[in-house]
């Protein structure tokens, strides 16, 4: 099990980027949340396997088709297990 958390910079709010990445998630059985930031970012704290974590990782450089990611920041964090799903906040 490994953890982390991803802020992503670029357009992602507006077009649907959370409930994508939520999506995503729930297809790789990962748990965690996703959230709007006040900067314009998107948050996302992910828990689950490590080849889950990388695949998710990598699909939140690109996100859906409407966004266009410009950067992410990713930090590996230690597991908590606390989460049953993956929500939007």
């Amino acid at each position: 099990m490994t953890a982390v958390r991803v802020r992503v910079h670029g357009r992602v709010q507006g077009v649907g980027f959370r409930y994508s990445t939520r999506y995503k998630a729930q297809e790789l059985g990962i748990t965690g949340w996703v959230r709007n930031e006040f900067d314009g970012t998107v948050l996302v704290e992910a828990e689950g396997s490590e080849e889950a974590i990388e695949s998710f990782v990598s699909w939140l450089k690109t996100g859906p088709p409407p966004a266009r990611v410009e950067s992410i920041d990713v930090q590996k964090k230690a597991p908590t297990e606390s989460w049953r799903r993956f929500s939007v906040r």
